[in-house]
């Protein structure tokens, strides 16, 4: 069908004259038929034949101005077309190319390559595959780039088409051509947005996994600690806690059951737990306000533990504005009993409990202090252990320990409550006597004396000698006190020992 159709057209010229003569012909046998005379013949043979020309001139006349108008439409419009022969080469196309590509039409129609003209090097390969299958009788579309005159890419929007002769055949491939320059510009920047996002939302998901790794770190962190922490938000709400503070509050629940409790009624739920509740609440309403770091405040349990709490009100980076308040809760028993602990080595004497001379002079110097503000009289009594040395040399120092031992234990039931007993030496005590009056004094000096002479230890008899002094009646200073009382006590050894002796200033000998 195809190869009848070209040999149509090829013959299409010879045939329209053969009608011709052929009309001319069948007329004047008409009429030569008809005994037409032979002038007559001629006239209606070549009547005939001008109506067949004048019917194939108009015939071809409006096919002339159909396509003169299918021309027009095609140079006049946005896009560009073109037409290629059944040898793949360019017979025509619209002058709007001028404007894609910066070629003239006849530049392209010229082009001994028109692919190495217009399109970009990238582009080649696929373009001229695109021809072959287009050329083979298939349709269709596709975007490719040009070169332009003016070195810059365009890209392009290609559409073509076959169009058949009457015998079915390839006549000629008809392209449609348009910028798609805009839209791919939309598109690369969409194509960049999307890729922007993509990293952006690359970069988010990166850090986001990084803050829940902190997170956990951080929990598996509180969580370890001894220290109790909690969060309580700018609602006064419990938004956190760890398990350190359920241990150390005791609290019944899971840390997420006190998850939206109020601060309130976390109160209430532990105030049965405190030595002194109200004095903790009016604590709590007094730093809430605070945005520094509060100052350490120890809270004493009704068991006798001690618990530290600091807190600091968070805000929001870069903005006034509270977050919620931080509390920290450290449980500092065992460290108070360690600091007593060593307070009272510092303090004490290891063999018999006693306060030492260290906290003697602490003690002293604070009586005195207090005695000026109250204008009260302090005593100071001082004595030591007749002939404790020969007890040392003759029985053992662990004898001679023993003996500092019962002396410590009977003194301390003899004082009393105002009265402090220390051992300041090796066998010599000393007693601090607040709002001491005379009679009190001697009271005491004679119990001592009795006491220290009814011990016995390895059928050895002991005594001591005692004496005393006032504050500010026989010495203005603490040095001068206790010189003053020393004084009293070697006055009662040279007295005759196992007697106690006042001041020289009072006169008073008693054995």
């Amino acid at each position: 069908m195809a190869r009848r159709g070209r040999r149509w057209q090829a013959i299409e010229p010879l045939w329209q004259a053969a009608l011709v003569a052929v009309a001319a012909l069948m007329a004047s046998a008409v009429a030569r038929a008809a005994g037409a005379a032979p002038g007559v013949v001629v006239a209606v043979a070549a009547s005939a034949a001008a109506m067949v020309a004048w019917g194939m001139l108009a015939r071809a006349h409006r096919q002339a101005v159909e396509g003169a108008r299918l021309r027009l439409i095609a140079e006049t419009s946005a896009g560009v077309e073109a037409a290629f022969s059944r040898a793949g080469r360019l017979e025509w196309i619209s002058p709007s190319i001028e404007a894609l590509s910066g070629y003239t039409a006849t530049q392209c129609c010229q082009a001994p390559d028109l692919v190495a003209l217009l399109v970009d090097p990238l582009d080649r390969a696929y373009a001229r595959d695109l021809g072959r299958q287009a050329m083979a009788g298939t349709s269709g579309e596709a975007e490719l780039r040009f070169c332009h005159r003016g070195g810059q890419t365009v890209w392009v929007s290609c559409r073509w088409q076959c169009v058949r002769d009457a015998g079915g055949g390839v006549w000629m491939l008809r392209v449609s051509m348009a910028s798609a320059q805009v839209r791919k510009a939309t598109e690369l920047k969409l194509l960049e947005s999307v890729a922007a996002l993509r990293r952006a939302q690359g970069l988010s998901e990166h850090y986001l996994a990084r803050s829940r790794d902190e997170r956990q770190r951080l929990a598996a962190l509180l969580d370890v600690i001894d220290l109790g922490i909690l969060f309580v938000d700018a609602d006064r709400r419990v938004r956190y806690t760890n398990p350190a503070l359920g241990r150390i509050w005791s609290f019944a629940q899971r840390g997420d059951a006190l998850l939206g409790m109020r601060d309130t009624a976390l109160l209430d739920a532990i105030q049965d737990q405190l030595s002194a509740p109200d004095a903790y609440r009016a604590h709590v309403a007094s730093v809430q306000g605070q945005r520094s770091r509060s100052a350490p405040h120890e809270i004493v349990f009704s068991d006798g533990r001690r618990v530290r709490e600091v807190s600091v009100m968070v805000t929001a980076e870069g903005a006034n504005r509270s977050l919620g308040r931080l509390w920290v809760f450290e449980d500092v028993t065992e460290q108070r009993q360690a600091a007593e602990a060593l307070v009272r080595l510092a303090e004490r004497d290891a063999l018999t409990n006693l306060y030492n001379r260290r906290r003697f002079h602490d003690a002293l110097e604070a009586a005195l202090a207090g005695a000026q503000r109250s204008t009260t009289q302090i005593g100071l009594m001082m004595f030591d252990l007749d002939g404790f040395k020969p007890i040392n040399d003759r029985l053992g120092h662990q004898k001679g320990d023993e003996v500092l031992v019962a002396v410590a234990g009977a003194i301390r039931r003899v004082v009393r409550r105002n009265e402090q007993l220390f051992r300041v030496g090796g066998d010599e005590f000393a007693i601090l006597i607040a709002e001491a009056n005379e009679t009190a004094l001697q009271e005491l000096a004679q119990r001592v004396v009795a006491e220290v002479a009814s011990i016995r230890i390895a059928g050895t008899k002991i005594s001591a000698s005692v004496g005393y002094a006032c504050y500010p009646g026989d010495a203005q200073s603490q040095d001068a006190l206790v010189a003053a009382a020393d004084s009293a006590m070697y006055r009662a050894k040279s007295a005759g020992k196992n007697c106690w002796q006042a001041c020289v200033s009072r006169r008073d000998d008693h054995g």
